[in-house]
């Protein structure tokens, strides 16, 4: 099922290792997300909607495209890590570690 993003999309974390996507409006679930191999800490979804951002402590963030459900891509890093977040431009994404690091990748 493919879904304009508008902002009223809500993602939620959870302990089966899976995202749910939900509507805002009707509070019905949109889609699953799979593809982790640990529960999921964080979510964190791009200003423009597009992209949602979800990591584990299995050192992965995992890029998703929303309105599909699509997985883009995998990023690794060196320690579990502990916070994510998309620029308010949505351009880049960045992650703290459980170490005290910060990693940032540019959104192309």
């Amino acid at each position: 099922m493919s879904q304009k993003c508008d902002g009223q999309i809500l993602a939620s974390s959870s302990l089966d290792d899976t995202i749910k996507v939900w509507s805002v409006t009707t509070g019905r679930e949109i889609r699953t997300l799979s593809g982790h191999s640990n529960e999921v800490k964080y979510v964190a979804i791009s200003s423009d909607g597009q992209i949602l951002a979800s990591h584990t402590w299995d050192k992965t963030i995992k890029l998703w495209e929303v309105a599909t459900g699509r997985e883009i891509c995998t990023l690794s890093l060196f320690d579990p890590a502990h916070s994510v977040a998309f620029s308010p431009d949505g351009s880049w994404l960045a992650a703290g570690d459980v170490s005290g690091n910060i990693k940032i990748w540019r959104r192309s």
